[in-house]
């Protein structure tokens, strides 16, 4: 489309007719096209980078070019923008495995940028705005829902049924509680930066003093800090007296408390061969700023004809395998090379050393 005759109106709300027209025209536009895929490439590229605030709790940065893409080309070009870099980005970035309904989320969050920030007069409210509705439907509702539809279809309806449950649990309110306000502060100031920028490249067209904050939106934008920093200190609290740290273990610090864990039975017992135990830390609960973790510990003993049996079928399944599972690690193992005994309780003060506290249980 001709760069003289490209509407540049803009609109107080999506809902008329003029707003989807235009939104439709930016399918014509090859300059608004080569621009989007600048921004599928941009929101690639930045996918697996995150600003980390606490366990679970991190700001994901491509959220900024999605929301600069959809207040550039709007919700038309959003649609194919989101699946083409989701789809595209987990082929670069995988993360588990791939589960196409997924894209909805995508979706539906440049739709609600879109909504709010595209063809419009950009301010801090309409971003606070779009990320609370990101927040809330996308993030609570309906990526449980897609959770759920995984789980039935891959024949787990019990996870499935749990997931619909658990979309009003506390602890998913007090983490998009959390982060509602601390990301929408981030987005106001990167489109702060950037709308000039854009209105001078005639890529958007509101006035200069749209993303001027004013006293009291400085006001809002403090007390939506204040209190995300104090959501996200509920959250921590919350998460950490009720969810085992053991949760946020990498491979490498699971298998160093595990095998902590086995010294440590070793040591208080001698019920058993050091060469045939193996110990998995169940779960560890450590409340907030607290030094001491409540440990439970399975004792297992090896099962030397099934390990065997286990090793001449795959070749890296090795003791290294063994010390690597968590809680649920023997129970998926298919060749059953680890047998439990016991359970050990556990207290430990993280900042000494210190056992506090120690029994054992044999299991029946």
């Amino acid at each position: 489309m001709s760069k003289t005759l490209k509407s540049t109106a803009l609109y107080a709300s999506p809902f008329c007719k003029g707003y989807w027209r235009d939104a439709a025209a930016e399918m014509k536009d090859i300059r608004m096209l080569v621009v989007t895929a600048l921004m599928i490439a941009l929101r690639i590229v930045l996918k697996p980078l995150a600003i980390p605030l606490g366990p679970q709790l991190s700001i994901q940065t491509a959220m900024l070019a999605t929301a600069l893409g959809a207040m550039i080309y709007g919700p038309v070009v959003a649609i194919p923008a989101a699946i083409i870099s989701d789809t595209i980005g987990f082929m670069i970035h995988p993360t588990g495995d791939y589960f196409l309904p997924f894209v909805l989320t995508e979706i539906a969050s440049t739709m609600f940028y879109s909504l709010f920030l595209y063809r419009a007069k950009a301010s801090p409210v309409r971003v606070m705005l779009s990320r609370f509705c990101i927040c809330f439907f996308v993030n609570v509702v309906l990526q449980q829902f897609i959770f759920a539809w995984w789980y039935a279809y891959i024949g787990n309806p019990e996870e499935a049924k749990e997931s619909i449950l658990g979309i009003m649990t506390l602890t998913r309110i007090f983490k998009n509680l959390a982060m509602f306000p601390i990301e929408s502060v981030v987005l106001t100031l990167f489109l702060k930066v950037l709308v000039p920028v854009t209105r001078r490249m005639n890529l958007t067209y509101a006035d200069k003093e749209d993303m001027r904050f004013n006293w009291k939106q400085i006001v809002i934008l403090v007390c939506l800090l204040l209190v995300g920093v104090a959501s996200a200190l509920g959250y921590l609290g919350y998460r950490y007296s009720n969810s085992s740290r053991s949760a946020d273990y990498t491979a490498a610090e699971r298998v160093e408390a595990n095998h902590a864990m086995a010294d440590l039975v070793l040591e208080k017992t001698d019920d058993w061969d050091e060469e045939t135990v193996v110990c998995i830390v169940d779960s560890a609960y450590r409340g907030l700023f607290q030094s001491e973790t409540d440990y439970t510990v399975a004792v297992y003993i090896l099962d030397e004809e099934a390990f065997a049996a286990g090793q001449a079928a795959e070749k890296g399944y090795t003791m290294d395998t063994l010390w690597g599972y968590s809680k649920s690690g023997p129970k998926k193992d298919k060749y059953q090379s680890l047998v439990k005994v016991a359970v050990a309780s556990v207290v430990k003060n993280e900042k000494t050393g210190e056992i506090l506290s120690f029994s054992i249980q044999e299991t029946k």
